[in-house]
């Protein structure tokens, strides 16, 4: 079996430049975050240098791992459940946390990085699917939670993120994306001070060119990436 990133990295490309196409949209402002779940540091490096600038971890372990070798060579986003107790250690890191899904989550990332004074760009985790086995608000409570996140400081609300459930058809995961599309424009619609709707970070390796036509600018891709060949 051989892992070709370079090869693969081209055709995550094609195809997202296949669907900003469909969207009429700017490829150039679609951001790849290639998540490096189980991804050895020397096979991120490979991707680094195809022009991968921005990695994902979901355990705040493997990131700090991952950090120790690369540091800021690239921008770091937490894209996985973040418990409380954790947010000391990646705060003075990440560029992104994708996963805020809690009052007492958003208190302490606000805390923390009031003390090394480094405002942290946040997505608001929904469950737009309503999955048991997902983490995220609820659609119908992401409002009133946005509002109370308006009034801090350091916590930077810079958009929404989802996961879709798993199907073997993509198609089947439009509505979810369209829905998290439309609850953001919502959102700009409430006269807020801090938050912005910047990002949609929605779509993974299964689905990422439905999500990127119906509005997502970051796709979290990782085997695609990072899968072997025959």
């Amino acid at each position: 079996m051989l892992l070709n990133i370079e090869r693969n990295l081209e055709v995550v490309n094609q195809l997202i430049q296949q669907a900003a196409d469909n969207a009429e949209r700017n490829i150039e402002d679609i951001t790849l975050i290639a998540v490096t779940k189980t991804v050895t540091v020397k096979e991120v490096k490979e991707a680094i240098s195809q022009g991968i600038t921005d990695i994902g971890e979901n355990r705040v372990q493997e990131l700090l791992k991952k950090y120790e070798e690369l540091g800021d060579a690239v921008r770091w986003h937490m894209i996985g459940h973040l418990q409380k107790n954790k947010v000391k250690y990646i705060v003075d890191k990440v560029d992104f946390i994708h996963s805020v899904d809690s009052l007492s989550l958003a208190e302490e990332i606000e805390k923390r990085a009031a003390k090394i004074n480094r405002p942290i760009n946040c997505l608001v985790e929904v469950n737009i699917s309503g999955e048991d086995s997902k983490h995220g608000l609820e659609p119908t409570e992401v409002k009133s939670f946005i509002k109370k996140l308006d009034e801090f400081k350091y916590l930077r609300v810079m958009g929404l993120m989802t996961m879709a459930p798993y199907v073997e058809d993509p198609e089947a995961t439009r509505k979810y994306f369209k829905g998290l599309r439309n609850l953001s424009e919502e959102i700009k619609k409430i006269p807020l001070n801090q938050v912005s709707m910047s990002y949609l970070s929605m779509g993974m390796s299964n689905d990422f060119q439905v999500a990127i036509e119906e509005g997502a600018n970051m796709v979290r891709i990782g085997s695609a990436i990072f899968t072997t060949e025959a």
